[in-house]
């Protein structure tokens, strides 16, 4: 009789345990989308502004998601040429260099500081 009281309090420990780890994966995905969104938000704000077409080439996209993971990627979709050039500053012709202007590094800092406190307050609170 014992045996059986055991086997149900397993099956409830284990179904409570499915339920928090479903949970904490979905709080998980939502801290990957807005962290994803935060980077982006920097970059555009901080990237340089000529014609501003640049900073308006930035977007999020999902690279992949499973029922565990969340895979994102912040990209430029038509000035990617640009991004590294702008950021760690270039040879020129003529000889010198152009300044660097670093948008991206900082962003991306920001975004894993982000992801970070997301995750563990998540963890915390539910």
């Amino acid at each position: 009789m014992s045996s059986i009281k055991i086997d149900r309090l397993a099956d409830e420990v284990m179904k409570g345990l499915n339920e928090y780890a479903e949970v904490t994966t979905e709080n998980v995905k939502k801290a990957v989308r807005k962290a994803a969104s935060t980077v982006k938000r920097e970059i555009q704000t901080n990237a340089p502004k000529d014609s501003g077409d640049y900073a308006k080439s930035w977007t999020t996209k999902k690279l992949r998601e499973s029922s565990h993971t969340l895979e994102m990627v912040v990209h430029s979709k038509n000035k990617y040429q640009l991004a590294h050039l702008l950021e760690f500053g270039h040879c020129l012709r003529q000889g010198g260099r152009t300044k660097a202007i670093p948008h991206i590094a900082p962003a991306e800092e920001l975004g894993i500081k982000q992801l970070e406190a997301e995750i563990e307050r998540s963890i915390k609170h539910g």
